[in-house]
């Protein structure tokens, strides 16, 4: 009996190839940035790659005797960028868990979806506007502006929506008879908090966490506005290289720089994320059957989460 020729999908082949274009419209110009910054002095600016392969571009980022003499710039503006977003993301995350919990379905309050559309108004105002309603703000006042008087609240103003969005998912698929159930078991309000509400959230404030850092590291129409020689951050060290020079390869090797560090503080979230489920997580549920006597074989008389009650 001859088998039946499989017929071709056209449908998934087309979503899937509309995939691959999009995932090289996406990274290309970053894979190719990163190439680019590994050529010697004579190296050119456009694709292909013309060696000899060299160092020398990424040297310029740290060392101050290689040319174009951009290092201290450079470390400067790294520094601040690097406080700056830390303490962005940090903030954030605060306050995107702490406003989220006002929209749980047990503390929900009237007129919340006017509260909702009011802390997503920050999505739909353009990040430059921002900054001058901010610089104008600040100069009716009489206060100077800069980098943690103006630039940080911006940038927490800009990455909080994304936050809140993040946490009104988890609190969606959250299921509060866990709650209930520690209480039923003796648990007061701070313990249930401490022990079941937060383990149970965290990957959602490490996301929260995530935005604010990674926009406020990326930003300049927020920043620009706010822009003094020894608070640069990073993103407007690299606008004034390209306006007041000719681009060079050393900012091919700044961009790449500037990408790794966000790529690496993703990693090194998923790393706590993974060492958490794996280690601390196991810990608490053994220490949790161990105070309600499963682990002595008494787990029938314990009634499982999802049915307590019923």
């Amino acid at each position: 009996m001859m088998r039946r020729r499989r017929r071709l999908d056209w449908s998934k082949f087309g979503l899937g190839t509309y995939f691959v274009i999009f995932l090289i419209f996406l990274y290309a110009p970053m894979i190719l940035m990163a190439i680019l910054s590994f050529q010697g002095q004579f190296g050119q600016l456009t694709f292909p790659f013309k060696g000899p392969l060299s160092l020398d571009w990424w040297r310029s980022l740290y060392d101050e005797n290689v040319q174009p003499f951009h290092a201290a710039d450079i470390r400067t503006a790294a520094k601040n960028s690097l406080y700056l977003s830390l303490t962005a993301g940090a903030i954030v995350a605060f306050l995107a868990f702490t406003l989220s919990m006002a929209f749980r379905w047990r503390w929900r309050f009237r007129s919340d979806a006017v509260g909702f559309y009011v802390i997503m108004l920050a999505l739909m105002t353009p990040g430059y506007l921002l900054a001058v309603g901010t610089q104008l703000f600040w100069a009716k006042i009489g206060q100077d502006s800069g980098i943690w008087e103006t630039a940080l609240g911006a940038n927490v103003i800009w990455g909080l929506p994304f936050g809140f969005l993040v946490m009104v998912a988890v609190w969606n698929r959250y299921d509060p008879r866990v709650e209930e159930a520690a209480r039923d078991l003796g648990a007061d309000q701070k313990r249930t908090f401490r022990e079941i509400t937060l383990p149970l959230v965290w990957t959602g404030i490490f996301g929260c966490f995530l935005f604010g850092f990674t926009l406020a590291w990326n930003d300049y129409d927020r920043t620009v506005l706010f822009q003094v020689a020894s608070t640069d951050t990073l993103p407007l060290t690299i606008g004034g290289f390209t306006f007041t020079g000719a681009i060079r390869p050393d900012l091919y090797a700044l961009g790449t720089a500037t990408t790794l560090v966000s790529l690496f503080t993703i990693v090194i979230l998923l790393g706590v994320a993974a060492v958490r489920l794996r280690f601390v997580g196991r810990g608490r549920v053994y220490k949790a059957e161990e105070e309600l006597g499963v682990a002595e074989g008494l787990e029938g008389s314990v009634a499982p989460v999802g049915r307590a009650g019923g």
